[in-house]
């Protein structure tokens, strides 16, 4: 398994965590070369915003061509750092070309100036214009669960929005990061994505030295990041821990709820920010719906995948994330809970049964901190009011799902949940749509990602330009020198706009 390496090592190894082998090397990044990483993008910035949308679109464009013809490989890289199985490894490759499609299909709309209308008399003779200037390096920093589709997630709209970009991946999945920013260095794009690998000294020099922080991980760290970006009075966006609910209620279709929250609870071994990681049940269908839902996850092929599809569930990233998923669900059946299926560890490499654990209580560690594994606890509540409470009972609000049979209750219910996206009937479904918003409320982060236009413009600084719409005069009304008689014409015309009745004439209201 992943050895600790203290941080003034030179090289950091990368293992397969389903078996232990060694896979690689990576360096660890020392500050001094971070910042002068940072110094050539800055360098190369000026061409690559100079290029425009649709230029820039060409580059992302064979990119994603790219990225289709190497997925094959791709996802050997993908498989040998995190014990993924080969189906989940192959949603990242296809999910980041049509990444690629969206932003840099919409970049020339999104990044189109704004000609805003005048309001009042001053701006009434000026033309008015509001234009987007990218931050010249845009710092990412991703985590291990999606190490080639994190860095899409983010990287590819800071691209399109003329940004340079250094990408930090995390020290315990490195390589596909790497194999993204070859594919960038093989099409023969502007160097202007570059790739710092280390422990946490190499994402702190990413911070001391761009201009904008992307940062996606843990809320512990993501606090450190925006006191270090507030320090530097630079902007940044968060996306941080998630416990994300799924309420389950009595006039749901229990088979598909069953079905979706297995995939949504256990997909990428329940290593997404966005799993399910709590289910409350309405108790008219607890019974019906936990043991659907304990059939469903006891028949899923746990194991290390090859190329061929074999297996449903892979490896735990790391051991301290097994060691994890084993405390709660120990902690839990000491508690009073109990195991319907899996349950333990499988005793080879990172791997753990999946596992759903009945009469769980609230107050279980299980259901207040954060898992990321395999797991999904199940609680019997008495009505949707009692779901609605426990759901929003937590300090992260991520994601969460609402299982019923009218859309109409669902979006009713969905409005009074404390949770950055709700998806009614579906798990994920959100996270496909790059139209709509991806962020956290509480302490599941700060800003989004995605989200149509808001997604792009975030890597940029809003620039305001007014320029004369008709010949200008050698002194402009309200400039010196004053005299009573052009102050009283300025503040007259100001006042007639703005007023409203008889004030406007600086004439009593009454």
């Amino acid at each position: 398994m992943k050895t600790e390496i203290p941080e003034v090592a030179e090289s950091i190894e990368v293992r397969n965590p389903a078996d232990g082998i060694l896979v690689g090397h990576v360096p660890n990044d020392a500050p001094d070369t971070v910042a002068a990483k940072v110094r050539a993008l800055r360098h190369a910035q000026p061409a690559w915003e100079a290029l425009g949308p649709k230029g820039r679109k060409r580059w992302l464009l064979k990119l994603q061509d790219w990225v289709l013809d190497n997925a094959e490989r791709i996802n050997d890289v993908l498989q040998s750092e995190t014990g993924k199985s080969r189906a989940d490894a192959g949603f990242e490759p296809v999910v980041t070309a049509d990444l690629i499609n969206y932003w840099s299909g919409n970049a020339a709309k999104f990044l189109a100036d704004k000609h805003p209308r005048p309001h009042g008399p001053l701006g009434m003779l000026k033309k008015l214009e509001t234009v987007y200037r990218p931050y010249p390096v845009v710092g990412v920093v991703t985590p291990w669960n999606f190490p080639f589709l994190m860095p899409a997630f983010d990287v590819i709209p800071a691209l399109a929005a003329g940004a340079a970009v250094l990408l930090k991946p995390s020290e315990v999945t490195p390589l596909s990061a790497i194999e993204f920013a070859r594919g960038w260095a093989e099409i023969g794009a502007p160097p202007v994505l570059a790739v710092a690998t280390g422990y946490g000294a190499t994402g702190a020099a990413l911070v001391d030295n761009v201009d904008y922080v992307q940062f996606t991980g843990s809320t512990g760290t993501g606090r450190i990041v925006a006191q270090k970006c507030a320090g530097r009075l630079i902007p940044y966006s968060l996306e941080l821990g998630g416990k994300d609910p799924a309420i389950v209620l009595a006039d749901a279709d229990i088979d598909r709820a069953a079905n979706g929250i297995a995939w949504g609870g256990l997909f990428n071994a329940g290593q997404v920010c966005v799993s399910i990681e709590r289910v409350y049940v309405e108790e008219p269908v607890y019974d019906e719906f936990l043991a659907k839902l304990a059939k469903n996850v006891n028949e899923l092929r746990l194991g290390e995948d090859d190329r061929g599809y074999h297996f449903d569930v892979g490896a735990l990233a790391t051991q301290s994330q097994r060691d994890l998923v084993q405390r709660h669900v120990d902690e839990a059946i000491a508690a009073g809970a109990r195991a319907v299926t899996g349950g333990a560890p499988t005793g080879v490499g990172t791997f753990f049964q999946p596992t759903v654990l009945a009469d769980v209580e609230q107050s279980m560690s299980c259901i207040r901190e954060e898992t990321f594994g395999p797991t999904l606890p199940v609680i019997k509540v008495r009505d949707e009011q009692e779901a609605i409470e426990l759901a929003n009972d937590s300090r992260y609000g991520l994601s969460a799902t609402i299982w019923t049979g009218s859309n109409k209750r669902g979006r009713r219910i969905a409005r009074q949940l404390d949770s950055g996206a709700v998806n009614i009937n579906d798990a994920y479904a959100n996270v496909f749509n790059f139209a709509l918003p991806m962020g956290g409320w509480k302490e599941s982060g700060v800003g989004a990602r995605w989200g149509g236009q808001s997604g792009i413009l975030k890597y940029c600084r809003q620039q305001a330009i007014t320029t004369p719409r008709i010949p200008l005069q050698d002194r402009e009304l309200n400039w010196y020198p004053y005299t009573p008689s052009r102050v009283k014409l300025a503040l007259g015309l100001m006042r007639a706009a703005a007023a409203k009745g008889r004030r406007r004439f600086g004439l009593d209201h009454r």
